[in-house]
């Protein structure tokens, strides 16, 4: 009886996990359809009227973010103490190459 009830268990688990996966596919594909949909309305609405179609692009400048990164380092650096400013000529040692054996 033990065997019954676990087998019958284990597979209404995979049905409804199976189930829940086909769910998910589904919507997927609907919202990339939707999108698409979407999209191709917005491209024959612009050929219609003469406009260019345009893409959908994310306005993002790489330079933005980095300034914004650079700035934002002043915020959470620590101070340096006073007497500890930039390092002179004196503080660096000269290293001589040598072959390897």
């Amino acid at each position: 009886m033990n065997d019954i009830l676990a087998s019958t268990i284990r597979w209404t688990l995979r049905i409804v996990a199976f189930a829940m996966g086909l769910v998910f596919f589904f919507s997927l594909l609907a919202a990339v359809a939707i999108l698409a949909a979407v999209w191709g309305l917005r491209a024959l609405w612009a050929r219609m009227t003469g406009k260019p179609v345009t893409p959908w692009v994310m306005r993002m400048n790489p330079r933005d973010g980095w300034s914004t990164v650079y700035r934002s380092t002043a915020r959470w650096t620590a101070p340096k103490p006073p007497g500890q400013g930039a390092r002179t000529h004196a503080d660096v040692t000269d290293v001589v190459a040598r072959e390897l054996p």
